[in-house]
């Protein structure tokens, strides 16, 4: 599988996704339709479907202008976002197998920034909206810290552990600060804080990370290191569980 990085509004990605040769391709969070159609024009490839991570407007604002150039594609997104996601025409539940456009994806429902997000899984890769970013994780806006936790340390971490994250916005170094405030020995941290740096400094995304990565510098993968818990110590009144741990953390980085 090919992947195009599209950067889309002012920090967030879409991903244009090609089984090799294909003469159309598909389209991760199409966050808005002008830039996907200049990849799309640039890679010569038609457009054959969507896949929305979740309902919120900055991941699907394109979708009804790229149904209109591209009548009959599917957009995918979770049976939960029925009536959220515009244009959406398949709704698809928790261990889903899909099939579009010679990609097959497995559909992991992760909530916790949202009740209905998707990750979709295939091919080496893991597209996972604004649930799990390189070194974080998305505000619980409709979820709570257990549905995170499960999301992020069950689901998403039973992947393999060089399975490639494709994540939905561009806030790996400020992540990466808040890793090193709240884990300062971590030396993985540091390391890969150094390498994004430069990346940035480039102008060059930070895509992909990958699950073994995110074990190793994400704090809200982290929820059992003895310094994090040490950090949100007064937040968690002796409750070293970790959905109260990772709920500490997101309060801390939420303040932060």
């Amino acid at each position: 599988m090919e992947v195009t990085v599209i950067p889309c509004l002012k920090d967030n990605y879409a991903y244009l996704l090609r089984a090799p040769g294909s003469p159309r391709a598909v389209i991760v969070d199409a966050s808005e339709a002008a830039p996907v159609l200049a990849a799309l024009q640039k890679l010569g490839v038609a457009l054959g479907g969507i896949l929305s991570t979740h309902h919120h407007v900055d991941h699907v604002l394109g979708n009804e202008e790229l149904v209109s150039r591209y009548p009959g594609i599917d957009v995918f997104g979770s049976a939960h976002d029925r009536g959220r996601i515009p244009a959406q025409s398949r709704m698809v539940v928790d261990g889903e197998t899909i099939s579009v456009e010679g990609l097959t994806f497995r559909c992991l429902l992760v909530p916790g920034h949202t009740l209905g997000a998707v990750a979709y899984f295939g091919h080496g890769a893991v597209f996972t909206g604004d649930t799990l970013f390189a070194g974080g994780c998305g505000r619980l806006f409709e979820g709570t810290p257990g549905m995170m936790n499960d999301s992020l340390n069950v689901k998403l971490a039973a992947l393999p552990p060089d399975t490639r994250v494709y994540f939905g916005h561009e806030y790996t170094a400020s992540n990466l600060r808040f890793a090193a405030h709240v884990e300062p020995g971590n030396a993985a941290v540091t390391a890969k804080a150094a390498r994004v740096a430069a990346l940035r400094e480039k102008g060059e995304p930070t895509v992909p990370s990958t699950l073994a990565e995110e074990r190793a510098t994400n704090p809200f993968m982290r929820c059992d290191s003895a310094e994090i818990i040490a950090h949100v110590a007064e937040r968690l009144a002796g409750n070293h569980a970790p959905d109260a741990v990772l709920g500490a953390v997101r309060a801390a980085k939420d303040a932060f």
